[in-house]
């Protein structure tokens, strides 16, 4: 079987990477001469802490464990079983803690609940003032600046593998078996037996012509990195903002809090919590905002970065290294958010699949196991 694959991205990376498994031969298609979208964007996380319970835990679970084969294999992706700490503060934010402990599939994640103490043995760069840690194990980070590039690399060693970058595609042809295929803009044509569309937050032009709307959003968001922090951050690390954002977290507790302790002013304008990363040089990626309005904003606003920073540096008890990155980035969820993405046959032997949100560096494994398995590959 030939398989085209649109889109360079993570989840479009990861549908190349299970059909050569199966092997099947590959022409991977990028607009760019590398992705730039979300892809690179993000912390690098395989964050299972926060999912929703269901489909959602299921797919982020099975990710995690195809990540860790994977990162064996090809170790310059940076693959790293590091856990998360989410410190919490007072009587509240604890309660959401221990009502997260009281899920069914706590045990699955890894849930445990760390004092202060316990917590600074686990990681000692978190110097700050905190009562408690919510511990979740099956956590893991990667690099998203190198871990497409460490793919392919492994994918073009096979030789089932060809990577064509800055073709933009104009036109699907469907089929089905050995005449679906794609025209790109140098007017070549590639033709295979499945397509898979991996457009990302890329939902206009082609993707509206062939698929009409699809029920898929754009999310802006806001994040930076430090200079090297001197010393390992040896989990990631979230506030108790994230118990807002999450849905693993809902509970009486998560109420109670909501209603006694009102998040800070600047936080709740742009939907904040604070993830961080520490990546392999040292230095700290550090988010995020959400944004869902359109139009976007074209610049970065300041107010959300000086929140992140005195929020870190609370916890770390020193000031933040010097800022070495800020940036913006898009990325596309399902509008019905409980959805893990949108998979959508949109003619014979042609498929989209967009839409994994923020869950997309953690799933896309998952995910593209998940289309290989659906189309017989």
């Amino acid at each position: 079987m030939k398989v085209i694959v649109v889109g360079a991205g993570v989840v479009g990376t990861m549908h190349a990477w299970h059909a050569v498994e199966r092997g099947h031969e590959v022409v991977h298609i990028e607009r760019e001469a590398e992705a730039r979208g979300a892809s690179l964007r993000n912390f690098g996380q395989i964050w299972v802490s926060g999912r929703a319970g269901g489909e959602e835990l299921d797919t982020a679970l099975r990710a995690r464990e195809l990540w860790e084969g994977i990162g064996a294999r090809v170790p310059e992706l940076g693959f790293r079983a590091i856990g998360s700490l989410t410190p919490v503060r007072n009587a509240l934010e604890l309660a959401v803690a221990e009502a997260a402990l009281a899920r069914p599939d706590a045990a699955a994640r890894g849930y445990k609940l760390l004092t202060a103490g316990e917590a600074r043995a686990v990681n000692p760069a978190l110097r700050g003032d905190f009562e408690a840690a919510l511990w979740c194990e099956r956590d893991a980070a990667v690099e998203p600046r190198l871990a497409q590039l460490a793919l392919r690399k492994a994918l073009l060693a096979t030789g089932k593998y060809t990577f064509l970058p800055n073709r933009e595609v104009r036109d699907v042809i469907a089929g089905g078996s050995g005449s679906s295929g794609v025209r790109d803009d140098h007017g070549d044509t590639h033709t295979g037996d499945a397509v898979v569309l991996c457009t990302g937050a890329w939902l206009s032009g082609l993707v509206r012509e062939i698929a009409g709307p699809v029920p898929v959003r754009r999310v802006r968001l806001q994040m930076m990195q430090t200079e090297p922090l001197g010393e390992a951050l040896t989990t990631s690390v979230a506030d108790a903002d994230s118990f807002r954002y999450y849905p693993a977290y809902a509970s009486e507790a998560l109420d109670s809090l909501q209603a006694a302790q009102p998040q800070d002013p600047t936080a709740a304008a742009h939907k904040m919590q604070l993830l961080m990363v520490q990546r392999l040089d040292g230095g700290l990626t550090i988010g995020d905002t959400h944004e869902y309005e359109h139009p976007f904003a074209f610049d970065t606003l300041e107010d959300p970065y000086e929140h992140l920073t005195r929020v870190v540096e609370s916890f770390l008890g020193r000031p933040l290294p010097k800022i070495r990155r800020r940036w913006a980035g898009v990325y596309a969820q399902c509008t019905d958010t409980s959805r893990v993405v949108h998979r959508q046959r949109v003619d014979d032997g042609v498929w989209l699949v967009t839409g994994p949100g923020g869950r997309g560096m953690t799933c896309s494994p998952a995910i593209a196991e998940k289309t290989a398995n659906e189309l017989g590959w």
